[in-house]
């Protein structure tokens, strides 16, 4: 076999800028916010799409010390730029391997079953997690399981539950309130954590020791209570690959669906569907240029998006443009939730 040296690779024609001041700023907000108990972060997802390289240093150097991952593939690059023992892993082991892994490396699996508890046991034990359910019956140790013997013999560092209705005031936030403390008054643990970020705005009462934000970590605002208080953090862009000069009546994209109502100057961008901007932004969706507003026009397509440069008669290819991308106002526009519009965001942007 023959090893190609390969060049350099040029730079991406999309970009994800992170505006990393912003990103601490709201972590210490959050954190002040928790009173008494300290602010770990959610970073799962490549954090909400952000990218792990780009966000855990910015977080760890603000004084983040406790970070969340979903799946055990995700726990090595976080390891690049924390303590393994720093990283708790929600799924849990769900196979042997992942307790072994768990063990071989000193990160700390998220027990959510009496099998996960059996399993980490049996892979020797060792400082763990537990989550119970309270209220969200999607994945935690049911309540009338707490007492079994197989939990009792649990090294338990964090008790954790998850609010399923946080970013409402539901009467479910009380009931499960009431369970977590249940819960903490019958297993033995060093700590305890119920709110995410939305929980935080609950009050004192739910913190507990530690609160687990993550979409208001990354721009998100889960309840009126951080309005004007949560920074935009992520600001995607794309080149613009091509500029045409578009006749009265021609059509534009695929199925041709927005036809020129006059003579048009668009120019076609380097981003599309499979980047996660959604064909639910076509005809809708909005790119900006020294505040100047160019529309999206016709149907995003996969790897390219067109839009109306008429308010622009600077830009030329290989000029950038952002897009409208403010995560309240957008979840509005394209019916995405802020969740989506943060994990959605593909690999092919430069980070």
């Amino acid at each position: 076999m023959v090893t190609m040296l390969l060049p350099e690779l040029p730079p991406a024609a999309l970009r994800l800028a992170i505006d990393r001041d912003a990103l601490a700023a709201n972590w210490r907000m959050l954190d002040a916010m928790s009173g008494q108990a300290s602010a770990g972060a959610a970073v799962k997802a490549n954090a909400y799409g952000l990218g792990v390289a780009a966000v855990v240093p910015v977080l760890r150097d603000a004084g983040c010390a406790q970070f969340f991952v979903a799946h055990w593939s995700e726990v090595a690059a976080v390891a690049q730029h924390v303590s393994a023992g720093a990283i708790s892993v929600l799924h849990g082991p769900l196979t042997a391997a992942d307790a072994a892994y768990a063990k071989a490396l000193g990160v700390k699996p998220v027990i959510n079953s009496l099998p996960q508890a059996q399993r980490w046991r049996e892979a020797g034990g060792g400082l763990c997690d537990l989550m119970v359910d309270t209220g969200m019956n999607r994945l935690g140790l049911p309540m009338s399981e707490l007492g079994d013997p197989a939990i009792a013999g649990l090294e338990i560092d964090l008790l954790l539950s998850h609010l399923a209705s946080a970013d409402e005031d539901a009467a479910l936030n009380t009931v499960q309130l009431a369970r977590w403390e249940e819960a903490r008054r019958a297993v033995a643990h060093r700590r305890a954590s119920l709110a995410n970020s939305a929980g935080i705005a609950l009050g004192a009462a739910y913190h507990g020791d530690l609160t687990r934000p993550g979409l208001a970590l990354y721009g998100g605002i889960p309840r009126a209570e951080f309005e004007g208080r949560i920074a935009q953090v992520a600001r995607p862009a794309a080149a613009i690959l091509q500029v045409r000069e578009v006749a009265a009546g021609e059509g534009l994209g695929y199925n041709t669906t927005f036809h020129a109502p006059a003579p048009m100057r668009v120019g076609t961008i380097a981003l599309g569907y499979a980047d996660g901007y959604l064909r639910c932004w076509s005809g809708k969706g909005v790119m900006l240029s020294q505040g100047r507003r160019l529309a999206v026009l016709g149907r995003v397509s996969m790897d390219m998006t067109i839009i109306d440069l008429s308010a622009a008669p600077d830009l030329r290819e290989g000029d950038w443009v952002e897009a409208e991308y403010e995560p309240v106002a957008a979840a509005a526009q394209s019916g995405l939730s802020q969740y989506e519009l943060f994990t959605l965001l593909g690999a092919r942007f430069g980070r």
